[in-house]
């Protein structure tokens, strides 16, 4: 047991960076527990551990009187003088108590209790290392799942990445090296002391940005914002204080390498850069590039803006599901309404109308067949008459009709 002990101790101090003093009050904590059934309760019984000898020790602190009554707690005024020559009638005395099968108690019994023990102690030094690296981007190896978390091998430590901190378009294999985003340095987690991981967290493209970009990690451009859906796009507005640098250039890199290397550690995430603009409204129209804004209106606190895009624009402004929008909101930090232009939708009307009716007056056909005609881009004679017999066809979808209209318009002399 003493080699074993002196072992365990030595490998721990070592290879997992423990101290030895933390491991020997962990073990006699474990054996004075499992020791008491043997020894009995026996009064303020301790375990004595020499870490260097590997040598283990029972001892009660029993008080000297002239009849025990209790043999727990008391000792033989005549048995203390043997231990202590001064011994008075109510002293307390040191009495070795170890038990002649303590070796098999302590290998048996103590063992795992240490070992659990010894773990706690290996997270405390875990939390102590890495309490102030929150923040930090750190490179691990997916190691096993815990029900829906992920426990990444960091080295002398192990992480976890809970299941909202994983992005749901990856797929997470053991033996696969990754960066993780350090979120959070738990003293009191669910495991004890642990280190919680991300890479999902808005922040970590941020660093990620930091370490490629050399302007932004030495503060010559600047993240103004970021907006993040992990896994399918993300947002960054950027800026420079130095007119002669170009930000959205200094992020994107030559011929994109730059931003190709983080979006390749995203996995192919969508990643837009945008110009930060001082004014609100310069700023939206930044962020919905390519989509052209007719017009926009931001509230007097700047919490909130409507805008109006065109018909054509409008699906792509609000984005599949309304990520587009989502994004913008967030990046902007404004609730965004985005609207139809209803205005130039009135336009289109009338001028659908002034070509229905034109068409009527010089074809001589009913305003609803000339209507469903203008809606399809044939609402003008000249222009009818450059297509066949199937075009009208497919446009009024029906052939007799058609063959109506084809003949009207082969036969129309313009007014002189």
């Amino acid at each position: 047991m003493i080699s074993e002990l002196k072992a365990l101790f030595d490998y721990y101090e070592k290879e997992k960076g423990i101290d030895r003093y933390k491991m020997v009050e962990a073990l006699s904590q474990a054996l004075l527990a499992a020791s008491k059934k043997s020894i009995g309760p026996a009064r303020e019984l301790r375990i004595d551990i020499d870490p260097d000898k590997g040598t283990i020790k029972a001892w009660a602190k029993l008080l000297a009187v002239e009849t025990v009554s209790n043999p727990w707690e008391e000792l033989p005024l005549a048995k203390a003088r043997l231990i202590k020559k001064d011994a008075e009638l109510g002293d307390e005395i040191d009495l070795e108590v170890t038990p002649k099968n303590m070796g098999r108690i302590a290998a048996q019994t103590a063992k795992q209790t240490m070992l659990q023990r010894l773990r706690m102690a290996e997270k405390e030094n875990l939390y102590d290392e890495f309490k102030d690296r929150t923040g930090d981007v750190v490179n691990g190896t997916i190691r096993r799942f815990d029900k829906s978390d992920v426990i990444v091998d960091l080295g002398k430590f192990e992480g976890v990445m809970p299941s909202k901190e994983r992005v749901t378009t990856e797929d997470y294999t053991p033996g696969d090296r990754m960066r993780f985003y350090v979120k959070a340095v738990e003293r009191e987690g669910a495991r004890g002391p642990e280190i919680v991981l991300s890479r999902a967290h808005v922040n970590f493209v941020r660093r990620l940005f930091e370490f490629e970009v050399s302007e932004i990690g030495d503060r010559t451009v600047e993240i103004a914002s970021i907006a993040r859906e992990a896994g399918y796009r993300t947002k960054v507005a950027v800026h420079s204080a130095d007119d002669k640098v170009d930000p959205v250039g200094a992020c994107v890199g030559l011929r994109g390498a730059r931003v190709k290397n983080i979006v390749r550690e995203l996995n192919n995430e969508k990643v837009d850069i945008i110009r930060w603009k001082s004014d609100p409204a310069e700023f939206i129209r930044e962020a919905l590039k390519p989509i052209k804004v007719l017009s926009i209106q931001v509230s007097p606190d700047h919490k909130a803006a409507r805008l109006t895009v065109s018909e054509e624009d409008l699906s792509k402004a609000i984005g599949r599901r309304g990520q587009n929008a989502r994004l913008t909101s967030r990046l902007v930090g404004m609730e965004l309404s985005i609207e139809r232009d209803e205005h130039a939708a009135e336009v289109f009307e009338g001028q659908l109308d002034t070509a229905a009716h034109d068409l009527e007056r010089a074809l001589g056909i009913n305003i609803e067949t000339a209507r469903r005609l203008a809606q399809v881009g044939l609402g003008a004679v000249e222009t009818l008459q450059q297509e066949d017999i199937d075009s009208i066809t497919d446009a009024l979808g029906d052939r007799q009709l058609a063959e109506q209209v084809y003949e009207r318009v082969a036969a129309y002399i313009p007014n002189a």
